[in-house]
Parts: structure tokens; C-alpha cells; sequence
């Protein structure tokens, strides 16, 4: 469906930075066809929208792109992660099909329905899934091109207290949660991640959230494709649960920022 506009932004950064700071999370945009299939009325969606839309972290990339001395690209999805999420897997490997959360939602983050169980996903896979992962992958291909390495570092936010969703709630939720793998996250680039966080309060590895978005093309297969997903508990930098940022987030853009300096060079 080439009449489709692309449902993200790669912007540009300094062309011999090997940073990609990913923000898959952070918009509310529903396109209205794709509204139509969601049972939810009106204001139950918004108040889902507050709870599962990591509201503000694209502003948080922004301001660290800002603030580096060595401006990163970002990848950013201008759409709701209820339309897809681009970082499930979009068959059974994904654990989150236990409650209804693989690429396409069909329960809400309180396992509320969603969407019908007779809702066909392929659509949706294929008009904004595939030419997601399509573009991030070339854009992970493109700084390793230019540069000979890309560090893809992940910007979400989670909540406060667990939400009846999560699958690993029980654990500790730090100030700032960093979640890694073991094969495309290097020490270094972790210790330079505890380092910059560390003004912002505790950071934690791997609860309530682990792992790491890496393009298949290149995961596990790729060594210089490194990759860390920053989780920042959203009391720290807003109003939950969809309310408007506060201070923490200039704090949370400089931290970041510091992050991508350390790695830039």
C-alpha cells in the first residue's frame, strides 16, 4: 500500500554518530480506520492511551539530541502502540500473547477486551508492522555503513506501581531500568549507562522490564550492532498516568544526552 505515509520519523544526526535512539512508545495517533476496529468506547481508550503510551519520551529524545555533543538519529513512531508494536514479535515467539499483547492488542493493559477475538491482524502487520522493522533496519544498516558500528538505545517509560498487564511486575522498580541482552549489550555501554543515570536516581537491570530492540537482520548475529533499552519510571519526569511533564525531564534529556556522548566516541 504504497499510498500510505510512513507511520514514523528517522531524523537525522551527526553523520559520524552510530547512535539511534529508538522511541516506539510515545504517541497517542489512532488512524481512524484503525479506530474502528477497537471495542473501547471514547473515553475508556483515552484513559488506556494514559496508561500504555510512555507519554513524553520522544520529548526526553529530543532533548538530549539537543544537549549531545554528538547529535544522534532517532527513530520515532508518530502512531499509538495500540495500532501495532513494532518490538513484539509478531507470531508465537512473542511471550506477550499471554495477555493479549503480541504485535497487535487485543486486551487492554487492565485485560479489559480490546479488540473482538474474530479481529484479523494480518492487515495491520502488514501495512504498518513490516515497513517499520523494513525502515529500522535500514536505518541500524545506514550508521553501520557510515560508521562501522550502531548503538540502537531504546527510550520508554513504565509506571509507577505494576499494572495488572505486565508479566514481571513483581520486581523492583527503579528510578531508571535498563534492559539489556547478552549478546548486544557490552559492559561498556552499560557502565556508561549507570554512569550518566546515576543523577536521576536508582537504575536497576532487566525488572519490571528486560531485553533490547535489535533488527532481526542483525540479532545475535552482529556484534557491532549494540543495543540497551532505557526504562525511566514515569514519576520521576510527569504526571501519571497521562498527565503533563514536569522538571525530570530536562534532567532526563541531559542524562541521556551524557549517554550518547560516552558511546559517540
Amino acid at each position: 500500500m504504497t499510498d500510505v505515509p510512513p507511520s514514523y520519523d528517522f531524523l537525522p544526526g551527526a553523520p559520524d554518530s552510530p547512535v539511534i535512539l529508538h522511541v516506539p512508545h510515545s504517541a497517542r495517533e489512532i488512524p481512524g480506520d484503525v479506530r474502528s476496529g477497537i471495542v473501547l468506547e471514547d473515553a475508556a481508550l483515552e484513559r488506556e492511551l494514559d496508561h500504555i503510551t510512555d507519554a513524553h519520551t520522544a520529548g526526553i529524545a529530543q532533548a538530549a539530541a539537543r544537549a549531545a555533543g554528538v547529535a544522534p538519529w532517532r527513530f520515532v513512531n508518530r502512531l499509538s502502540r495500540l495500532v501495532v508494536d513494532p518490538e513484539r514479535f509478531p507470531d508465537e515467539r512473542e511471550e506477550m500473547l499471554a495477555v493479549g499483547m503480541g504485535a497487535v492488542y487485543t486486551r487492554t493493559t487492565h485485560k479489559d477486551v480490546l479488540r473482538s477475538d474474530a479481529f484479523y491482524a494480518g492487515p495491520l502487520i502488514e501495512r504498518y508492522f513490516r515497513p517499520y522493522a523494513r525502515a529500522m533496519t535500514e536505518a541500524v544498516a545506514d550508521r553501520l555503513a557510515a560508521t562501522g558500528r550502531a548503538v540502537i538505545i531504546d527510550v520508554h517509560s513504565y509506571p509507577s506501581a505494576p499494572l495488572p498487564y505486565e508479566l514481571h511486575g513483581d520486581g523492583p522498580r527503579p528510578e531508571v531500568c535498563l534492559g539489556t541482552d547478552s549478546f548486544h549489550t557490552p559492559p561498556g555501554l552499560l557502565a556508561a549507562a549507570r554512569e550518566a543515570f546515576a543523577p536521576c536516581g536508582e537504575t536497576g537491570l532487566d525488572s519490571p522490564f528486560a531485553g533490547t530492540y535489535v533488527p532481526l537482520e542483525f540479532y545475535g548475529k552482529r556484534a557491532e550492532v549494540t543495543a540497551l533499552m532505557v526504562e525511566i519510571r514515569r514519576d520521576t519526569y510527569m504526571s501519571e498516568p497521562g498527565g503533563p511533564a514536569g522538571p525530570g525531564l530536562r534532567r532526563l534529556g541531559s542524562a541521556l544526552a551524557a549517554l550518547v556522548d560516552a558511546v559517540s566516541r
